[in-house]
């Protein structure tokens, strides 16, 4: 008998760097610099079963009022994490946390890939500017009740 030896490369799966990540405010905590850009950015927490942060990636950098996001770029860095769930947020430069509809839209387009491929969608937070009225500087899509994530 012929016994040869086979290579097996088992990818590595990215420790948890951060704090537990559960609640908008702890999200927003993790990514507050976004809001004090000039141009929209789009960003994913990845978290791993414990919603410990294992890494947050800039999928976009847009324009003024716009930045283009595609469901593969979302999930390509959560993949190669090992994430079990992401935690989606961008940036309004308007300073304004109000969703657009296009907000809304691409948020269930990427709760539903990520059923797909299972890497849950928790939430998804847009980061405004802290305007110093007592409103909070941004918002849940999951708490306003805009999105359907489970």
């Amino acid at each position: 008998m012929n016994y040869a030896t086979a290579l097996v490369g088992l990818p590595l799966v990215c420790e948890a760097s951060g704090g537990r990540i559960s609640t908008p405010e702890e999200a927003y905590a993790a990514c507050r610099d976004i809001g004090g850009l000039a141009q929209e950015s789009f960003h994913v927490l990845c978290l791993n079963v414990r919603n410990r942060l294992i890494n947050r990636h800039l999928i976009s950098l847009g324009l003024v009022d716009s930045a283009v996001v595609a469901p593969r770029e979302v999930f390509r860095g959560a993949i190669a994490d090992g994430a079990c769930s992401v935690i989606l947020a961008h940036g309004h430069p308007s300073g304004d946390a109000t969703p657009s509809a296009e907000d809304i839209n691409i948020t269930k387009r990427l709760v539903e890939a990520g059923k797909i491929i299972g890497i849950r969608v928790i939430d998804h937070v847009v980061v405004g500017r802290d305007t110093g009225t007592g409103t909070p500087p941004f918002l849940s899509l999951r708490e306003r009740g805009l999105c359907q994530f489970e």
